[in-house]
């Protein structure tokens, strides 16, 4: 029996008995394995990235893309031996690396499959920063990339949009846990092998989060810390309860916070074109590899 308090939720629960915010037991359920070619260019590369996606999920964000798993809990149940089959398959496909997508409910489990079977590849930590240190710090030296979301500074905000009031104060401890574990970053023929990759998804009517984080970033962590400013957003799952962010980003929105990013001074900064808002752009969750 497992207690489960692996979330900043810490439900305090068995998983094995009953399910806690995440919505998901104690095994792994996962709704989707395969190469995947859109992530940012150092992690897709030319091969793809070895994408697992975990079912559930700790945050309860309203506009969620992905919410057929995430809210849904779409997803087929798997061993922890199949889960390292879908590793070692990936890595056979040509897989830059194992991406782990919403892991952050399975972290203690994964640090169990991680010590048994480390891929030869980079292991990514692709989460939405909702994560507790003492979880990550089990993670230490399982971990090669971290590629985390900082969503939001302000806690009215985080409360509205993903029911996590205290998201900034734990995603901001998280990422420089997840710093300090990786350090400098380390590239091989222009793919990533070590690093963190820091994401804000811009929201519309919601500029003034992402400059606030971008603040944060640029006076906490290393001048060459990569930043991924996605303009990918899409009103999805719950958004339309919500009229600021029941539309897509405009063009001037994105600008702002691009010239911004550029008045900071970053210059490892990964954009998007806005026609990457786009349904054909999220996965089919079919419980397949194809």
């Amino acid at each position: 029996m497992q207690i489960c308090n692996a979330c900043p939720r810490k439900c305090n629960i068995n998983r094995d008995e009953k399910v806690g915010v995440c919505g998901v037991h104690t095994g792994y359920k996962i709704a989707r394995a395969a190469l995947h070619f859109w992530e940012e260019p150092c992690i897709s590369g030319t091969n793809g990235s070895g994408t697992v996606f975990f079912s559930g999920c700790s945050l309860k964000c309203v506009f969620c893309q992905n919410f057929e798993i995430s809210q849904q809990f779409k997803g087929k149940d798997i061993s922890e031996n199949e889960l390292i089959d879908i590793f070692k398959s990936l890595e056979e496909q040509g897989a830059h690396n194992i991406n782990l997508v919403s892991p952050t409910h399975y972290a203690l489990q994964l640090a169990e499959t991680l010590s048994k079977y480390k891929p030869s590849i980079p292991v990514v930590y692709n989460t939405g920063g909702y994560d507790s240190v003492d979880s990550l710090k089990m993670l230490d030296g399982l971990v090669d990339i971290y590629l985390t979301d900082i969503k939001y500074v302000s806690d009215k905000v985080s409360k509205k949009y993903s029911h996590a009031e205290n998201y900034f104060e734990i995603c901001s401890k998280a990422v420089l846990e997840m710093q300090r574990q990786v350090g400098d970053n380390i590239f091989d023929n222009e793919i990533l092998q070590k690093g963190i990759i820091v994401r804000h998804m811009v929201l519309p009517g919601n500029i003034s989060q992402a400059m606030k984080a971008m603040d944060w970033i640029k006076a906490n962590l290393p001048s060459e810390t990569i930043i991924s400013l996605m303009g990918q957003y899409l009103p999805c799952w719950k958004a339309e309860d919500y009229p600021t962010i029941n539309r897509k980003l405009s063009q001037r929105e994105y600008n702002t916070i691009i010239d911004y990013a550029d008045r900071l001074g970053f210059e490892n900064a990964y954009i998007q074109e806005l026609s990457s808002s786009d349904k054909n752009f999220i996965p089919d969750f079919n419980l397949t590899s194809d």
